[in-house]
């Protein structure tokens, strides 16, 4: 029986608020027979905040915008040189639970930086992916009726100062690293397939190339 097919949609570099309204909108419209999809995009520097986000960790964004979201988890922060994939995933057809999913999804990541010979780890209480101790990435997700959205934020080769005026996902001090400093790829166009082809396999989908939806102006 053949996998059932994932839609991937690239936004290029977009702002984020109007990539996460149609991220809702999808979510609330779709129902059972609705495909699953990969958004994959890159976000103007913005600060988010999750829904129990203490703005205490919102250090000195001077400026850059800080945008309260949907999201679980504290504050972060996207911008150009990170790679963004959101997972538009149907976790009830998958037959996985939450904690199974961000497990896959971690293990996506890992194993992306290991084709680049990065040895990565999972940190207990502190979702994402660590190199040295570093965070390489952080997940932050929601889920609504069983339907996933929101989803992981990868460095790839990025100005990392704005980091320094938050405490990164609610950890005071905690280092930040990205890929390209580590001697993989600076291009997002090089890392992006083969996550995908990863996070494809760890929940057992065939991808499929979809158009970008247009985007409401906020």
């Amino acid at each position: 029986m053949s996998a059932p097919q994932a839609i991937v949609r690239h936004f290029g570099r977009q702002p984020y608020e109007p990539v996460w309204r149609a991220m809702q909108r999808f979510t609330d419209a779709r129902n059972a027979d609705t495909p699953d999809e990969f958004w994959v995009v890159e976000h103007a520097p913005v600060f988010t905040l999750g829904q129990a986000g203490k703005p205490e960790h919102v250090l000195a964004p001077g400026d850059i915008p800080v945008v309260q979201v949907d999201r679980g988890g504290q504050v972060t922060y996207h911008g150009p040189g990170q790679l963004v994939v959101y997972p538009l995933l149907d976790l009830h057809r998958l037959k996985i639970g939450v904690r199974e999913y961000v497990c896959r999804i971690e293990q996506s990541i890992i194993d992306t930086l290991a084709d680049w010979n990065v040895e990565a780890q999972r940190r207990d209480g502190a979702p994402g992916v660590y190199v040295n101790e570093a965070k390489i990435a952080a997940l932050g997700i929601r889920v609504r009726r069983g339907r996933t959205f929101h989803g992981l934020a990868f460095n790839i080769a990025m100005d990392l100062e704005p980091f320094r005026r938050i405490n990164p996902c609610g950890y005071a001090g905690l280092q930040v690293v990205s890929l390209g400093d580590l001697g993989g790829p600076t291009s997002l166009d090089a890392v992006a397939p083969a996550l995908l082809e990863h996070l494809s396999a760890q929940f057992g989908l065939a991808l499929g190339a979809g158009e970008a939806p247009a985007l409401a102006a906020e």
